[in-house]
């Protein structure tokens, strides 16, 4: 589709639900939506006129159970169901939060802690979930005065009983619950026109022809899975093959073999997973047959972008087909809808060196050539539309200079409405104000640190994960990226970084996963050995503390980003060890 088509169905539909309407009525019979058993064999279509009238009938069913217009916690596993309860809602102008199914009785806290910041007791969910809820959950305080509504029971009810009013471009589309990697999440109040604003920049920066076609392993309940893997390909018309999360990680080949088999032009994912590719290719080989060459944009995005994935990607994938061009570095937050900068998709990623001293002190100073080393730096591209992005010192709200790192501003009309029933929060995070350019209006501040070279976005780390050690400025991801280089066992995104004060200086603390096999007769000594060697070498840091954990134990969000107040807190708590001293 092309950018003009898409701008005249734009204004056709100036919501999800209209979008829906028209693609049932226009393209009845063309497939919207595959779901991918095990990540390889389809197993359940959705055409556009099935999509709409299951949306449209469930609409009717929510309204009938007197839900019209409130708010709901949605919880459902991998599937289509999601898609059409999810379009059901919006038409019943009923704010859904789509939530990750709980699988330990841990993450129950965080339904419940969700649904009250809501402000609702209705979780609506499948017959498999709700039953493993009552059956695994039942005896939790979490669940009491909850209501689980299984959609499925309400399917059969007539598509012609749903004669509400449509809803507004203004009005809220989702509430779309922040990842929590820096604190806890927020209920991000998403408008129909921030969804139809950030799929119309996205299709600026990286085209979709009528051959488009997304494949997309992320959670849909996550804002980068939900805008590829649902808002873009329905507004845009083209089909989206969709498997679990869990199907890629157990086999990362799966997402790779899906794109080959169903030539898929558009897919999105954090850095983490490009080197989980990178590491099957190395082990296994790459797949027979595999065909990348229909891989246009390749998104590479939600946590730091590493040019050491990006480039082993690319070279352990120019065999079957992929184009160094197609790699596509981007950077968004759930507060702007998702994406606000992304590399085009016609030239290759952009990277600097940079000198780490200068780093440290927030200046941005390039070094000739990688012989001379440096840190490595992967732009985020530009922005489009009418988007807008500033560099701010965070502590005066002075806009910075080219080349200066300071905090990232946003404004335009992807930039949500505020944070759900916390007008505080909303002040300080969307209501932001540049020194000497409040004509302007207000600015979104995002909580991350970067600088613009040129015409492009760097990201250099999370303002409220920055270490500060005598004096010196040091990102996290930096040290962490050194340690899990330092060592074959070690694997990438398994390490946060961190520093505590326990009352007479500060200390900085590294958590590493490790292999059991790799601790085995003393060999913990000799691997934080290594890893404290790295970091020195590579950040001039020394590490005062290295613990190292069994994998998986670290915590991390849904999009896989590692959570560092969280692992900074369970430190503190004892969880990895005997507790340490506590912070004054």
């Amino acid at each position: 589709m092309t950018a003009t088509a898409f701008e005249l169905l734009a204004q056709l539909a100036p919501t999800l639900p209209e979008a829906s309407r028209l693609r049932g009525e226009k393209q009845p019979d063309n497939v919207a939506y595959v779901f991918l058993r095990d990540g390889e064999t389809p197993e359940q279509t959705l055409t556009y006129g099935q999509l709409d009238t299951a949306a449209r009938a469930g609409a009717a069913a929510l309204d009938a159970a007197g839900l019209s217009g409130g708010a709901a916690v949605l919880l459902y596993p991998s599937g289509l169901e999601f898609i059409s309860t999810l379009l059901a809602c919006m038409y019943a102008g009923i704010a859904g939060a789509p939530v990750q199914v709980p699988t330990r009785r841990r993450s129950m806290h965080r339904v419940r802690r969700i649904a009250d910041d809501v402000g609702t007791s209705t979780i609506l969910t499948t017959a498999a979930v709700k039953r493993e809820l009552e059956e695994g959950f039942g005896d939790l305080p979490e669940l009491a005065g909850l209501t689980l509504l299984d959609t499925e029971s309400m399917q059969d009810f007539p598509t012609d009983d749903w004669a509400g009013s449509p809803p507004g471009p203004d009005d809220i589309a989702l509430l779309q619950y922040t990842s929590g990697s820096t604190g806890d999440p927020k209920g991000v109040e998403v408008t129909h026109a921030n969804f139809r604003s950030n799929v119309a920049e996205t299709i600026e920066l990286w085209p979709l022809r009528s051959d488009g076609t997304v494949v997309n392993w992320l959670p849909l309940f996550h804002d980068m899975g939900l805008m590829f893997g649902v808002v873009m390909p329905l507004w845009s018309g083209i089909p989206a093959y969709l498997m679990a999360p869990q199907a890629f990680i157990r086999r990362p080949a799966r997402w790779l073999e899906a794109i080959s088999r169903f030539r898929g032009t558009h897919a999105a994912a954090p850095s983490f997973a490009y080197e989980l590719c990178v590491r099957s290719a190395t082990d296994a080989g790459l797949p027979p047959g595999l065909d990348l060459s229909s891989w246009r944009v390749a998104v590479n995005g939600a946590e730091a972008v590493r040019w050491a994935t990006v480039r082993a990607f690319t070279e352990a994938y120019a065999p079957a087909g992929f184009r160094p061009q197609a790699m596509c570095p981007g950077y968004g937050l759930a507060e702007n809808t998702l994406k606000l900068s992304g590399s085009p998709e016609d030239r290759e990623p952009t990277v600097l060196r940079l000198d780490a001293e200068a780093l440290q002190e927030g200046r941005v100073a390039p070094l000739a050539g990688p012989e001379l080393g440096g840190v490595p730096v992967v732009g985020c591209g530009v922005t489009v539309g009418t988007s807008h992005l500033s560099i701010v010192d965070p502590a005066t709200g002075i806009a910075q200079q080219a080349d200066q790192v300071g905090e990232i501003w946003i404004n335009g009309p992807c930039v949500a409405r505020g944070y759900h029933g916390r007008p505080a929060d909303s002040a300080e995070a969307f209501g932001a104000r540049i020194v000497g350019q409040e004509q302007r209006g207000t600015w979104l501040r995002t909580g991350d640190l970067g600088f613009l070279h040129g015409d492009e976005v760097f990201i250099a780390g999370r303002l409220k994960d920055l270490v500060i050690h005598q004096g010196r400025n040091y990102y996290p991801q930096d040290i962490e990226l050194s340690a899990e280089k330092s060592d074959p066992a070690l694997h990438p995104n398994c390490a946060a970084a961190f520093a505590v004060d326990d009352g007479h200086t500060e200390r900085v603390v590294l958590l590493v996963e490790a292999d059991g096999r790799a601790l085995r007769n003393g060999g913990g000594d000799s691997l934080r050995a290594r890893v404290r060697d790295a970091v020195r070498d590579g950040q001039r840091l020394w590490i005062d503390e290295i613990v190292l954990v069994r994998r998986g134990s670290l915590p991390k969000t849904s999009s896989g980003k590692m959570q560092r107040r969280e692992a900074r807190r369970r430190y503190l708590d004892g969880e990895f060890g005997p507790a340490p001293a506590r912070e004054a």
